[in-house]
């Protein structure tokens, strides 16, 4: 089979994750269908570095090895990863940009979901850019995550009113046309751990 994968080399991995597919495993049965479990069956051992949601389609790396593991690591909490995603959302745009600076925490009662927390939240920063008004009306955007919280692109656009078409958990979408969330992660953009050049990888959104 062909794998869904952009980049492979002694250090990482990149791959291009199907919508509706689990990163890493999940819990009970339906956690041994993962993209891990896949890529590991193929390649080898791998090391988790970050997440994306099931719902969410796009790029994600992974660590081959413990030193890329703990370079990627510290790149992530460093902010010196710039990820950017395109996603399709309820509403037009009233502005061309801008910046959502929500603190978002863990809504316990309603887990996996999160919620805006201006008390207890973690300081959550997410800048979003204007590609184009679609009918419906919706908007087409580009979001950079300057932070990366859990769930954080759904969580700020839910909370300024224009959530990502198709969202289930956090939207109005259960009968949701098309049937998947329109987000995806675009352009990841990192220093290799074993060279240290930037590099860049790109997925264009299939919505």
């Amino acid at each position: 089979m062909q794998l869904p994968v952009l980049h492979v080399d002694d250090w990482l991995v990149v791959a291009d994750k199907p919508a509706g597919q689990l990163a890493v495993p999940g819990r009970g049965e339906a956690g041994r269908d993962n993209l891990l479990a896949l890529l590991e069956r193929h390649l080898g051992p791998l090391h988790v570095v970050h997440r994306l949601d099931q719902a969410t389609s796009g790029l994600i790396v992974f660590a081959r090895t413990l030193p890329a593991l703990r370079h990627l690591h510290r790149a992530f909490a460093a902010r010196e990863v710039n990820k950017a995603y395109v996603a399709v959302v309820h509403g037009h745009m009233a502005e061309p940009s801008g910046m959502i600076d929500l603190p978002l925490s863990a809504d316990w009662p309603n887990r996996p979901r999160q919620k805006v927390d201006p008390e207890h939240g973690k300081p959550s920063l997410t800048r979003w850019t204007l590609n184009e008004h679609l009918d419906g009306p919706r908007s087409r955007l580009t979001l950079e995550p300057l932070t990366g919280r859990s769930h954080q692109l759904r969580v700020h656009l839910r909370a300024i009113g224009h959530g990502i078409v198709g969202d289930r958990l956090y939207g109005d979408d259960a009968d949701a046309h098309p049937p998947r969330l329109l987000l995806h992660a675009q352009t990841l953009t990192l220093a290799h751990p074993g060279t240290g050049q930037r590099q860049s990888w790109h997925s264009p959104a299939r919505f």
